[in-house]
């Protein structure tokens, strides 16, 4: 049994058998939707989220994971004399990480922090490959250099349904949105440090897949790793299906896993999301 305990974040959308499977301790964020508060993960079931999204036609807002949240977690394993090892899924979108640094700060131990500075099962592959590491009795410092290389090779895109969350959220403005809603316009957008930036954009639902493949083309050089490709979805099964049987016809990977945004990333980009997460060579 490891003496690490990985602990990360609910944004890092790992499915309870993975969780289970590593023994991993998941803080979660918090969900405001039409002024309650619910805790990531623990208090809804994804279904019911991506039901509410759609159908109620609401906006809802998320809050970092606190100081005391991650004090007590902290408190708890060091006093059985485990290293802690949190992975973050970005430090840039939410205050998750400076929340761990403060709790580290006033906590005695061996706590070790990482940013994955990744979005979504972009971050959770961060922290199963530090779980399978910590699994094979690693220590931390042997785990770093593995998930550094995983920066500098993920490439993760994915293309937003519609406009009116970003707006709600300030991304875009109104004018922006109404426009693009006309249009039927969906962004395609790319995380990269922790961040979405818009790469370009597509008209009609029928040409965002082949829009994905070509974008995950231009970021890669087309120097993919068909080992391993994933494909990210809400409830958009026919889409997933969809880009699955694109993804193995163009690159003909050896695995595509899929999996499904959380509640955290849908507060803010709405329902209706599809991206691709692969691996340059």
């Amino acid at each position: 049994m490891s003496k690490i305990k990985i602990i990360c974040d609910s944004m890092s959308d790992l499915t309870k058998e993975q969780i289970e499977k590593y023994d991993i301790e998941v803080l979660p964020l918090t969900v405001i939707l039409e002024d309650k508060e619910y805790k990531d993960g623990i208090d809804f079931e994804l279904d019911e989220f991506y039901k509410i999204l759609k159908d109620k036609k609401v906006y809802p807002k998320t809050s970092q994971v606190t100081y005391g949240q991650f004090k007590t977690v902290f408190d708890k394993y060091i006093a059985e004399g485990k290293t802690i090892f949190y992975i973050a899924a970005s430090a840039n979108a939410t205050g998750s990480y400076q929340s761990a640094v403060m709790a580290k700060n006033d906590t005695e131990g061996d706590i070790h922090l990482y940013d994955a500075s990744n979005l979504t099962f972009g971050a959770g592959i961060f922290v199963l490959r530090a779980a399978e590491l910590a699994e094979q009795g690693k220590t931390v410092e042997e785990i770093i250099p593995e998930l550094d290389l995983i920066k500098e090779k993920y490439c993760l895109v994915f293309s937003i349904d519609s406009l009116n969350h970003l707006q709600k959220g300030g991304r875009i403005s109104s004018t922006k949105a109404v426009l693009g809603n006309i249009l039927n316009v969906k962004p395609i957008c790319e995380v990269k440090d922790g961040l979405v930036s818009q790469l370009g954009q597509v008209r009609g639902k029928k040409n965002v897949i082949s829009k994905l493949i070509e974008t995950t083309d231009e970021l890669t050089n087309g120097q993919i790793d068909n080992k391993v490709m994933y494909v990210g979805y809400m409830d958009n099964i026919k889409e997933r299906d969809a880009l699955i049987e694109a993804l193995k016809q163009k690159y003909n990977p050896e695995k595509i896993g899929s999996f499904r945004i959380g509640s955290c990333i849908g507060s803010h980009s709405g329902p209706g999301v599809l991206g691709i997460l692969s691996f340059k060579k």
